[in-house]
């Protein structure tokens, strides 16, 4: 998603040096941040990482040694760093999601063009004040919906733009969590609440909503939704159960083990900071005495939904079943689209299309790209595509709002642009040229232009 002004509107793009790497500041360095710092590293000729911001002692020395940041570009508030002078062309805001509007107005407002990760931010409020902030102040913000530079995801997408198969009648798609990814980071994990994240479907399954309001390409008109927390509370808590799996008398046969997960399968443990001087076994055994990652899941402060169910009837016509589930062994996206000609049906793995008239069959294959790291090279594709667009633009597009209507509004009433009088940069002074009416017209004109879309945004 990009919140994208007209061309006549972003006015900070050309201030981007042709032939140099575009400049970039990571906000946040966790997990997010260094699959995307990735393409940084692999294309020092296009992008450069000049600053990071983070809380963490651990991340941001790591991030600060693999891309050699002298220390005066390292801040551990962000706040610190937008009291500084413009460093950067671009800011990468990919903190905690109850911290992603702050930074991310503060971006807007100091001239920086935005990659935010998902989601936007918390409220629909802050979301399109950030919307209105970028257009006003002429940046571009970009959010991070990956899926949509996933190849299963675009090989769908592209089956459908065809038309060979007729127009979607329905969209029946599942999430599968998977009960380790759940236990992991929606019950013991910092998705857990709504207060410091955000609901389960906007934490976990906005790329979801992003994909399907993708492919039908038009608005919502109805919609109900079913669900809740149903099974991860104190009172499903097993006779002996005890605080901590590591102590827990029932902890042998619990599905739900952190002991069995992270101690004995070692998975999810690549997310753990290692401190200098200890092993990744000193901080398994460290979270499941006293950490987050050790406590039984029947007792924890969590209150996202763990299943729910969302029913959407599109203007189109299009009707959509949505549902989530954490209690299954699977760990991925299941889709079956009705067309009028065919239907089309996947599991990230194989994706199957037929056709009504001949029952004609392709399989697509996709089994090897779950091997492949990045999301298949999602996470770099989003970047190289964020990257060429403040590229493109910076090229091809040099106009501020005032210059900009300056050339459309001369010729009409009469003003040749070759008049040594007109003003170059001052659209208030050209107006002086105008008569009191033309004047409250192209104010009213101007400010329209900042405004959001309401029929977009719905």
């Amino acid at each position: 998603m990009l919140f994208r002004t007209e061309r006549s509107e972003v006015k900070n793009l050309g201030n981007i040096n042709k032939g140099k790497p575009v400049s970039i500041v990571a906000i946040g360095a966790g997990n997010r941040t260094n699959k995307y710092l990735e393409y940084v590293k692999q294309h020092p000729d296009k992008v450069k990482l000049v600053g990071v911001v983070e809380l963490n002692d651990i991340r941001r020395h790591k991030v600060a040694e693999r891309f050699g940041l002298d220390a005066s570009c390292c801040y551990s508030d962000y706040r610190e760093f937008f009291n500084q002078p413009k460093q950067a062309d671009v800011v990468m805001v990919c903190t905690p999601e109850n911290m992603h509007f702050e930074p991310t107005m503060m971006a807007i407002e100091s001239g920086y063009h935005v990659l935010l990760e998902k989601p936007i931010a918390q409220t629909l409020e802050e979301c399109l004040t950030i919307g209105k902030a970028a257009r006003k102040k002429g940046v571009l913000v970009s959010v991070c919906h990956v899926l949509r530079y996933h190849p299963y995801f675009m090989k769908i997408k592209e089956l459908v733009e065809s038309g060979e198969l007729g127009h979607i009648i329905s969209i029946n798609h599942r999430t599968s969590v998977g009960v380790d990814r759940a236990a992991h980071g929606f019950v013991r994990g910092i998705w857990r609440s709504e207060r410091l994240s955000n609901p389960m479907l906007m934490s976990k399954c906005c790329h979801d909503i992003d994909f399907l309001l993708w492919l039908t390409k038009t608005p919502c008109r109805k919609l109900t939704s079913f669900g809740s927390l149903r099974w991860f509370k104190a009172k499903n808590a097993p006779e002996g159960s005890a605080e901590r799996c590591i102590d827990c008398g029932v902890e042998s046969t619990c599905p739900f083990s952190a002991v069995d997960l992270y101690q004995v399968r070692r998975d999810w443990i690549a997310n753990f900071d290692v401190p200098v001087g200890k092993t990744i076994d000193d901080v398994i055994e460290t979270q499941l005495r006293e950490g987050l990652y050790g406590r039984c899941v029947y007792r924890c402060d969590n209150d996202v939904v763990d299943h729910q169910i969302v029913s959407m009837e599109m203007e189109s016509e299009v009707t959509i079943n949505f549902s989530m589930d954490i209690f299954t062994l699977k760990d991925n996206r299941e889709t079956h689209i009705s067309l009028t000609e065919g239907e089309i049906d996947g599991d990230e793995t194989r994706l199957r299309v037929r056709r009504f008239r001949g029952a004609e069959e392709t399989v697509y294959d996709f089994s090897d790209l779950s091997h492949q790291p990045f999301h298949a090279g999602a996470d770099l594709a989003i970047i190289a595509d964020f990257i060429d667009a403040i590229r493109t633009y910076s090229e091809k597009v040099g106009l501020s709002v005032n210059a900009a209507l300056k050339e459309i509004i001369a010729p009409a009433i009469g003003l040749s642009r070759r008049r040594s009088n007109i003003p170059k940069n001052n659209l208030a002074e050209f107006c002086g040229a105008l008569k009191d009416v033309d004047c409250s017209e192209l104010e009213a004109t101007q400010s329209a232009l900042s405004e959001i879309d309401a029929k977009m945004w719905k």
